[in-house]
């Protein structure tokens, strides 16, 4: 049975932490809303409302809650339908759209964790140098020393830090009951701050910047999924009521300090709620809580993120280490606080700051285009208990990138390139997974939209794409029929490399080796990187099997319309090939054998010669398999010619003149050659062997032999062959004529 429970091998403990060991409130609720009401409500509120007065400032908070409902309903939907383990948001992106986006997404998410550590330490260690007795202090010193002591916290272990955030909670509440209670004596005394007054150069999206970094604490709680005893049911209801909780405050504390306070008070003073409350220091104690309880939500996210992409092997295994606890990622947890020291004696970090918030949105798009791609894909496998309708999350993912260009244009395109940096490095890496991601259904949704456009439609000769299919054995061992295959598609076409082993379907030694040849033919494409499917069959014999294979083959519209063969080298085989060129003409497929010289090879690739019959006959697919082959690279700089045989000088400049009509019409470069046939006894072969001496591919035609011609058609066709180098004889399916029909 498919399942969507990413863990490499079936072992929990290698993105697990370990027993399950904390609930909704403790892992989920209370890590999100002391994250959310953070420094923004204290002392950025007043800005808020000021400037953007409170119709503004209640539609910014909707906005913003809004699009972040939106991500918690995808979170919801996602974690339902899988196993949440340690990583959080990490996890959940890696096991719905790969290890690389993962990846991508996943390190700049901890560097923007363990990053903010350091910022809402720094938050705290300003509004602490109000006090007179640390206003001397360098706030270097004390940031350093309160990291020190929350990495120990988080050392010990994560329930003693949470039952911190408890402590952090309860004055928390006490500074919001502090606000509440008092200025109801002035709610009428004064104009309600209702509309916008914008300082130069601000507007509402201005406002909006500053004020969404807000909503995006819903990150904290699921980076503990590892830790929680039900991550399926704590993650929905933690992460929705915390968003709701919080956005009932917000939309409170904009209309009480709209109601109580004038204009100039709500913008000259960044704790402006102090002048309400009733008792003013339990807003500057409110203010250290929400920067403290912002930070240790951090300090417990960041190393679990870390440790969840160490045991995916796109960091160093060693950095997933508990060293000695069962539960702790405590190498990650160092390493965290090194960043985190690190930041803060490195200085000015307002370049940083918005760049960690576009990281944090770009990590909640991706959550919402998951669970979007996830419904509109419809895996079998995607069963979410949690369902939401596809457009939520849809329209939540518009809104997190929209919001990231609206806050800060020049850092969300920093952000963009750093996580494409990441998942192109991670992709050339080309790390072992055993998960199962959505993009197969992604492509599998596409691949059949299309098929089903393309069957309404009937093939135009216009729109005509190489579909070959190469009857390669396995492939290393003919390598010169792959080279061509690929010239000939370059991205355009599909080439399917089969194999075709002799036998009986019912010998399972016959199905073994059916799958080591494919599993061969596989890795001869991934080492050559050409775009091509590996396929083997095991058929009776090879003429009744490559005959059911190329009928067969494709799927509407997309069905094969060429076959390429390597020329035999036995007369019975060549012999054979051409009743297989009668059978794939009748299906309707044109035909090509390559007549591979060992010795010359393609030569410098520097000449190519097309023997052309000037009326019916191949020249049509000729002319297309020219074109294609001097497009790809490496035959760039050859030189087309395009020949005819003639048998009168009379009949030279009519055939040159035609030639070049031809040559102009389909829009090719190539060099018109007329060649006198002098004597009648001069065979074609002859004639060829003269003027395609120095050529590096010869192109020819041929026609359609019947059955008791084939012996002696197939050995003139050898005779020519073998009077030059290599050489790619064509039959169109549709075409009856060609070069040799005439001796």
């Amino acid at each position: 049975m498919p399942t969507t429970n990413g863990t490499r091998n079936g072992n929990n403990n290698l993105t697990g932490n370990g027993a399950a060991r904390f609930g909704t409130f403790a892992g989920v609720f209370t890590p999100n809303i002391l994250t959310i009401l953070g420094i923004i409500l204290f002392m950025r509120m007043g800005e808020v409302v000021g400037q953007g007065g409170l119709w503004n400032a209640l539609a910014i908070i909707a906005v913003a809650n809004l699009i972040s409902l939106m991500t918690g309903l995808s979170l919801s939907s996602i974690a339902t339908n899988m196993t949440v383990r340690a990583g959080g948001n990490y996890y959940i992106i890696s096991r719905s759209l790969g290890l690389e986006i993962g990846g991508a997404i996943g390190i700049p998410l901890f560097l923007s964790q363990a990053i903010s550590v350091a910022f809402y330490i720094i938050g705290f260690t300003e509004a602490l140098k109000t006090v007179e007795m640390f206003a001397a202090v360098d706030p270097r010193y004390i940031a350093s020393a309160v990291t020190v002591v929350f990495i120990l916290v988080a050392y010990i272990g994560a329930d003693f830090a949470l039952r911190i955030q408890f402590f952090i909670l309860a004055v928390l509440m006490a500074a919001l009951v502090s606000f509440f209670t008092g200025g109801w004596d002035s709610v009428s005394s004064g104009e309600i701050v209702s509309q916008a007054s914008y300082r130069e150069g601000v507007t509402f999206w201005v406002i909006f910047a500053l004020f969404f970094p807000a909503v995006t604490g819903i990150e904290v709680g699921t980076s503990l999924s590892g830790d929680l005893k039900n991550p399926g049911r704590s993650i929905p209801v933690g992460t929705i009521t915390s968003i709701l909780f919080t956005a009932a405050i917000y939309f409170a504390v904009a209309i009480w300090l709209a109601l109580n306070l004038s204009r100039e008070q709500l913008l000259s003073n960044p704790l402006a709620m102090q002048e309400i409350a009733t008792i003013p220091v339990l807003i500057l104690t409110g203010v250290w809580a929400s920067t403290l309880s912002s930070a240790l939500g951090s300090v417990l996210a960041a190393p679990r993120t870390l440790q969840a992409i160490s045991n995916d092997r796109i960091v160093p295994q060693w950095i997933a280490s508990r060293l000695g606890s069962s539960t702790e990622p405590r190498m990650a947890v160092l390493i965290t606080g090194g960043i985190a020291l690190a930041v803060i004696w490195a200085g000015d970090l307002n370049f940083v700051a918005p760049i960690i918030t576009m990281f944090f949105l770009n990590t909640y798009g991706m959550v919402n285009l998951a669970a979007t791609l996830e419904k509109i894909v419809g895996n079998p496998s995607f069963r979410p208990r949690f369902r939401v309708h596809w457009a939520v999350p849809m329209v939540g993912a518009i809104g997190c990138y929209g919001a990231m260009f609206l806050i800060n244009p020049a850092a969300t395109v920093f952000a963009i390139v750093v996580s494409y940096s990441f998942y192109l490095f991670l992709k050339r890496r080309r790390i072992e997974r055993t998960w199962g991601d959505l993009r197969s259904g992604v492509w599998f949704t596409i691949a059949r939209y299309a098929l089903l456009r393309l069957r309404r439609r009937e093939p135009q000769s216009k729109n005509w794409r190489p579909n070959i299919i190469v009857f390669t054995g396995q492939p290393h061992n003919r390598a010169q029929l792959t080279m061509v295959a690929d010239w000939l598609t370059q991205g355009r076409g599909i080439v399917t490399f089969f194999q075709l082993i002799v036998g009986e379907v019912s010998n399972p030694g016959k199905a073994h080796l059916r799958d080591v040849a494919r599993k061969g033919i596989q890795s001869y494409i991934n080492e050559t990187r050409i775009e091509a499917f590996a396929e083997a069959e095991v058929v009776p014999d090879f003429r009744t099997g490559a005959t059911m294979i190329v009928q067969s083959h494709g799927l509407g519209h997309l069905e094969s319309n060429a076959v390429l063969l390597g020329w035999s080298r036995e007369p019975s085989g060549q012999a054979m090939q051409m009743s297989l060129v009668r059978d794939f003409v009748t299906l309707g497929k044109s035909v090509l054998f390559l007549s591979y010289n060992q010795g010359r090879g393609f030569g410098d690739r520097r000449v190519i010669n097309v023997w052309w019959q000037g009326r019916g006959g191949n020249e049509d697919l000729m002319m297309i398999l020219v074109h294609l082959i001097e497009e790809h690279p490496s035959w760039k700089r050859a030189r087309v010619r395009l020949l005819r045989v003639v048998n009168s000088e009379a009949a030279i400049a009519d055939t040159r003149e035609h030639m070049q009509s031809v040559i102009d019409n389909v829009r090719i470069h190539a060099e018109p050659s007329v060649i006198i046939r002098d004597r009648p006894d001069v065979s074609i072969a002859e004639i060829i062997r003269r003027h395609s001496h120095d050529a590096d591919l010869t192109i020819i035609g041929m026609h359609l032999p019947t059955p008791e011609e084939d012996v002696a058609y197939s050995q003139r066709l050898n005779t020519l062959i073998e009077a030059v180098g290599t050489v790619l004889i064509v039959r169109n399916a549709s075409l009856d004529d060609d070069l040799l029909s005439s001796g």
